[in-house]
């Protein structure tokens, strides 16, 4: 896609998801549609944390005292915090942090709530708004000031071998939520010094955009024990011996919002799995001088029967021209059209239109056709996400001299290569390419190279990961 920025700018104003002139850069308004599909994005995952996760509310504000007390933590966050310092004209005595992330307003609580491993593990989320005084150049939700979907989900484990399998827990859960959307993603570990301040190791989801930058749409970090020694978060053993507890975090925003956006949208707009989509289906009755009023009745069955079904239907019968209507919701993204004309009620037919490829097909309204169009609804989510797939798969292209990074990353792709992993030589290679270090692979992962006797891409030592490199957001 040609100028993705300006695609995706004009996309969010043209399909009314969000209104950026609220007079505070880097904050927006959800608009009805764009909200809509924030919602059924939620749904999808508040069902699956909601399995064997509580969901809770903390307050937005944090005491500086408590802030300051997790130093490594703070340092990552210290040129972005907002602060209150009045209450009305009163300065307060204590200035209060507006939340960047919850870490330190909810430690100090749990502090009080864990006292025996009975207690344990618990598990708990939260969606709220984080805000961050972001200073480079500003994207309506990529990069925000006030994030507005921040799920921040925080769990607390006896052992570091719980903790451990909590963050393969956590990365399930994400792999499944990004799926049930299509978004493609790259799984890494992210190098020592991007981790999350204050974790042991960072877990990283990334999606590939159509302009060839990576977004990072998800993390789950093990936070080892370093909270707990900070806020005493201690419990006692079985053997009535005080231990500190082991802790996890991970986190996603509305940047999956503008993965689905990115990833989906074509010239035409959006388009939007069936799943998350605010109209599922849209009726548009082809209106003539005769037979209109056995039109809209019939048009008015068929929204009645879908409805009945669980399925989410709008109809467009405003007084103009057809093919506004048909550019307009191929605009808005609803995965399934249906029009029926007096020609087609006649025959007792209906054209189906799918918004992903344009493909028309023929239904019996005599027909059990609800089952058609859910039958459709899948087909139409799997095509969505083979073909995303596809593209990013494309896009990683294993290299083994630095000097081609480049013009790799130039055209739009993602780079993997050899690694030793040490941090002064991962470094230096994103000193002299001048492009992140995403992180490492997994030997499971499908984009991990066979490093055995072989040589790092920079410094020549055994090479004992894969990494990737991207542009980044």
């Amino acid at each position: 896609m040609e100028n993705f920025s300006e695609w995706f700018h004009n996309i969010l104003e043209e399909a009314e998801i969000i209104d950026s002139r609220y007079p505070i850069k880097g904050m927006s308004v959800w608009l009805p549609n764009g909200f809509k599909i924030r919602k059924h994005i939620l749904e999808l995952l508040k069902k699956l944390l909601d399995k064997d996760h509580e969901e809770v509310l903390f307050p937005l504000l944090v005491p500086e005292d408590e802030l300051a007390k997790e130093g490594i933590h703070v340092k990552g966050f210290e040129e972005e915090v907002y602060w209150v310092t009045h209450g009305g004209r009163k300065e307060l005595n204590k200035k209060l942090a507006i939340r960047p992330t919850s870490e330190t307003a909810m430690y100090p609580m749990f502090s009080l709530w864990v006292r025996s491993h009975t207690d344990l593990p618990m598990k708990f989320y939260q969606i709220v708004n984080t805000f961050r005084y972001e200073t480079k150049h500003t994207r309506p939700l990529i990069r925000v000031r006030e994030i507005t979907t921040f799920k921040e989900a925080h769990t607390v484990h006896g052992t570091s071998y719980e903790a451990a399998e909590q963050v393969k827990i956590a990365i399930e859960i994400y792999k499944e939520f990004f799926d049930l959307l299509g978004i493609p993603y790259i799984l890494s570990k992210r190098p020592v010094w991007d981790k999350f301040p204050g974790a042991d190791y960072t877990m990283a989801f990334d999606t590939l955009l159509p302009d060839g930058k990576t977004l990072q749409i998800g993390t789950v970090h093990n936070l080892g024990q370093t909270f707990a020694k900070t806020f005493d978060i201690r419990y006692e053993t079985e053997d009535s011996i005080h231990e500190y507890v082991y802790q996890t975090c991970y986190g996603l925003s509305d940047r999956v919002i503008a993965s689905v956006i990115g990833v989906h949208g074509d010239k035409k707009g959006l388009r939007l799995p069936p799943k998350i989509a605010p109209n599922q289906i849209t009726i548009i009755p082809i209106i003539f001088k005769e037979g209109s009023e056995e039109v809209i009745a019939k048009c008015e069955e068929i929204k009645l029967d879908l409805e009945t079904n669980g399925i989410r239907v709008n109809m467009d019968n405003r007084d103009i021209r057809p093919g506004k209507k048909f550019y307009q919701w191929e605009l808005n993204g609803s995965p399934l059209r249906l029009e029926l004309g007096p020609r087609d009620l006649k025959k007792n037919k209906a054209i189906l239109v799918r918004r992903d490829n344009l493909e028309k097909i023929e239904i019996d309204l005599n027909s059990k056709y609800v089952e058609k169009i859910n039958e459709l609804f899948e087909n139409i989510y799997n095509n969505m996400k083979k073909n995303v797939w596809e593209k990013m798969e494309d896009k990683i292209i294993a290299i083994d001299n630095l000097k081609d990074v480049n013009d790799v990353i130039a055209n739009g792709k993602v780079v993997s290569f050899l690694w030793c992993g040490e941090e002064e030589c991962g470094k230096a290679i994103e000193e002299i390419t001048d492009i992140d270090i995403l992180g490492t692979q997994d030997e499971k992962s499908e984009f991990n190279q066979d490093a055995d006797g072989k040589e790092c891409i920079h410094c020549g030592k055994k090479a004992e990961y894969t990494g990737l490199m991207a542009k980044t957001y």
